[in-house]
């Protein structure tokens, strides 16, 4: 927590250089009226929550608000296209992931060049990505997933938080330098990632929670048909 106020703390320094060296902002004290934040992630997730925790930082220090907005799809990249064809006045902000540079090479025809379209404000955090498997799956070590994978060509599966995620492309990385055949399930915008572990059953109701308290819906679901007892 300590680290992530310091980079807080250096985005209001960057913020303040900002406004101090560009004449419009300059002219109206910036920021003077609303701030939004785009995040290219559903709401529950970690970018969501990190850029939560920002927003409500910068709030409260800069005196106008700063809204999280979740535009969702296409690994981020809807994301970013509405943040390149918004006003450039210093008022929409997005938040950067790895995907963003992944999506280059992973869309075709994308309607912006990332890199030349855009302009890199702070770096803020680092974050690992790490494999975790249920208890029922007869492994406790990396070697022991290997073997076992090899052993079953196709019959494992592993769920990323969707195409050209970061988390995908580890995955991929991961598969191509040890040879194994495993199916990739991305999940949707809507729905977490979460394999049946106590831990991220928990993950998932505080998804869905932090999803209802951002006016975000989860997606209704499908009726159970009855069952009958005759044989």
């Amino acid at each position: 927590m300590r680290s992530l106020m310091r980079a807080v703390r250096f985005v209001v320094l960057l913020v303040g250089f900002i406004a101090a060296a560009a004449p419009t902002l300059a002219a109206d004290k910036y920021p003077s009226k609303p701030v939004h934040w785009v995040v290219g992630f559903a709401a529950g997730g970690p970018n969501d929550i990190v850029a939560r925790i920002f927003g409500e930082w910068l709030s409260n220090h800069l005196g106008q608000q700063f809204v999280i907005e979740n535009r969702v799809g296409s690994g981020g990249m809807i994301a970013a296209n509405a943040v390149i064809n918004s006003p450039p006045d210093g008022y929409t902000l997005m938040f950067v992931a790895p995907n963003n540079a992944i999506g280059t090479t992973l869309y075709k025809n994308l309607p912006f060049v990332f890199l030349r379209d855009t302009v890199a404000v702070a770096g803020t955090m680092r974050l690992p990505n790490i494999m975790v498997v249920p208890p029922s799956l007869p492994v406790s070590t990396v070697a022991e997933f290997i073997a076992h994978a090899k052993a079953n060509p196709g019959q494992l599966s592993y769920a990323s938080s969707g195409n050209g995620t970061s988390v995908h492309m580890s995955a991929e990385l991961f598969k191509s330098m040890a040879g194994l055949d495993m199916v990739h399930v991305p999940y949707g915008p809507r729905r977490c990632a979460r394999p049946r572990f106590p831990t991220c059953r928990r993950s998932a109701r505080r998804c869905r929670a932090t999803r209802r308290a951002s006016g975000t819906a989860s997606p209704p679901r499908r009726a159970r048909r009855p069952t009958s007892s005759r044989r």
